[in-house]
């Protein structure tokens, strides 16, 4: 069997699509045969400016019992702004098509957050099953809804109507052609309700190993400042920029954020935090995961937040999991599905409304400070059990129609 592998950020790039697409690979080329052949085509290093490993254009790997061919792909250089990132997305659209329309493939994974590389696999899935009796099936790991983002995201209704009108056909010509669906959020189950042809599942992102070696937390002085730290995107979608300067000045002295990452809102931010002369908020650029584990064994409280919007109700945050393998209380803005999340599997957090700096500040204040180790989290959401499973499930929903023996491994599913 030889399978195509279309995801838009892999190691050793970083962030929650590359920890989350290099781990299903590895996996899937465990699962598989030794005469079976992955062909992963993905782009060099580009998430972060300020955060470029260097990485083969092509390279052979042997993850586990089948090799795994990746071509990386070289795209422009981008700032996350939305023009520079459609130019971007062109270019990997355009090179990846070239590089696999003509092989012969007996299975298209995409895994997708922007819609456009699942759209590229519908795309090339339906060119190889023109004209064929066999049709090759077709499996979509979807991380967001960005056509309902998009929509929210844009105040100017003429810019909405003319986003829906390119947006929807897409969307419906993508989702439409899957065989199967997996979300990473149970929240977005109603959105696919139109989609009946497929069959779906719902793995979520997952806890790496990196983090699950995060020791106990040393207390500390109890009059040190206390740290809020946050780690990743910092984008409109995060909305950092309408939460952390009045957060910081209301919560005062006692308090510091330090904020990790960056994105298309971080110059909204730091005007922000200089118009209001913010003097205990410290940006830093983004750090690999190893270094993040000592950030995060030196912070008292780890923060998130996702922008007021109606869209982001659906979402589940892939932070949450890292944070939720440490013994750290979480300060979490978040609303609907991920605010349920949070409070039926995250002891020691503390939700807040998006947006409201005041609830923020009251809660903090209020809530009085411990660590708490969340042992049954750290054992239900392993990145690599729930990697597992969700490969012997994909393998065992298309088997049928591939007509492959699996080589399933003796671990037990989660």
């Amino acid at each position: 069997m030889n399978v195509l592998y279309l995801t838009f950020y892999f190691e050793p790039d970083i962030g929650p699509g590359s920890f989350r697409n290099t781990a299903l690979v590895q996996e899937l080329s465990r699962q598989l045969r030794s005469d079976d052949a992955i062909h992963v085509i993905t782009t060099r290093p580009n998430r972060y400016q300020a955060y470029k490993p260097t990485a083969p254009e092509h390279e052979q790997q042997g993850y586990g019992n089948c090799p795994v061919t990746i071509d990386r792909i070289q795209i422009p250089t981008h700032k996350s702004g939305q023009l520079d990132q459609i130019r971007a997305f062109w270019t990997y659209f355009r090179t990846a098509y070239r590089l696999a329309r003509r092989q012969k493939y007996d299975l298209v994974v995409a895994s997708s957050s922007r819609l456009f590389t699942a759209f590229l696999g519908a795309v090339l899935v339906q060119r190889m099953n023109s004209g064929r009796n066999h049709r090759i099936p077709f499996y979509l790991d979807i991380r967001d809804l960005f056509r309902e983002v998009m929509l929210e995201m844009h105040p100017n209704l003429l810019v909405r109507f003319l986003l829906n009108v390119v947006l929807r056909p897409v969307e419906w010509y993508t989702f439409s052609r899957a065989n199967h669906i997996n979300l990473v959020s149970e929240g977005f189950q109603t959105y696919f309700r139109s989609f009946r042809q497929a069959t779906y599942s719902y793995f979520t992102n997952g806890i790496d190993n990196v983090f699950l070696t995060i020791p106990k937390s040393v207390p500390g002085p109890p009059t040190r400042i206390k740290t809020l730290l946050y780690a990743g995107n910092i984008g409109q979608g995060q909305g950092m920029h309408k939460i952390i300067p009045q957060a910081a000045r209301q919560l005062g002295e006692g308090y510091r954020f330090v904020i990790f990452g960056s994105g298309g809102a971080k110059n909204e931010l730091e005007s922000r935090l200089r118009a209001e002369n913010v003097t205990n908020v410290e940006i830093r650029e983004p750090v690999s995961q190893a270094e993040l584990v000592i950030h995060y064994q030196n912070a008292d409280y780890l923060f998130l937040h996702l922008n007021d919007l109606a869209a982001f109700t659906r979402v589940l945050p892939s932070k949450l999991f890292e944070y939720g393998a440490t013994d750290k209380p979480i300060v979490a803005g978040v609303a609907g599905y991920a605010a349920s999340f949070v409070r039926q599997h995250l002891p020691n957090a503390v939700v807040f409304v998006p947006g409201d700096v005041a609830d923020l500040v009251r809660q903090v204040h209020e809530t009085l400070y411990c660590t708490c180790p969340r042992t049954d989290f750290r054992a239900t959401f392993r990145r690599e059990a729930i990697s597992q499973a969700m490969v012997r499930q994909l393998l065992e929903t298309l088997g049928n129609r591939l007509q492959i023996q699996l080589n399933r491994p003796n671990e037990t599913p989660v």
